[in-house]
């Protein structure tokens, strides 16, 4: 439950990766289910406390480090699934992170132009 009204200012991107997330009390292993600049959710084992500050490791497909974030917050906690803000990424991993969110856009570009395209494509042939 999310103890303040907040909106998103960066796109999420749906995407899947195993993270590994820890804060003072805690440590656990989970599945991003959402990335943007400046922020991800993530579906896990164990159910956190929101407002929490929690360090956080991306496993990124064909990449090595992990994309780590030295320092989120908690902002929201729905049962096993949570959602971080991000406050402190070294500037190497800001750029693995805008790297990253920067081909996804592509794609999500590319998606959307194909789809479009589409329509026009049957009307040409019909």
């Amino acid at each position: 439950m999310a103890p303040h009204h907040y909106s998103r200012t960066y796109h999420r991107f749906p995407l899947r990766y195993p993270v590994i997330y820890g804060g003072a009390p805690f440590v656990g292993e989970g599945i991003l289910n959402n990335l943007s600049l400046m922020g991800c959710s993530i579906r896990c084992d164990r159910e956190v406390l929101c407002g929490s500050e929690v360090r956080v490791s991306v496993l990124l497909p064909n990449q090595k480090p992990t994309l780590s974030i030295e320092l989120g917050t908690i902002k929201w906690v729905q049962g096993k699934e949570f959602g971080v803000e991000f406050l402190r990424l070294p500037f190497e991993a800001r750029q693995r992170l805008n790297s990253a969110l920067r081909i996804e856009l592509i794609n999500l570009l590319k998606a959307r132009s194909d789809r479009s395209e589409v329509p026009e494509l049957l009307n040409r042939i019909g």
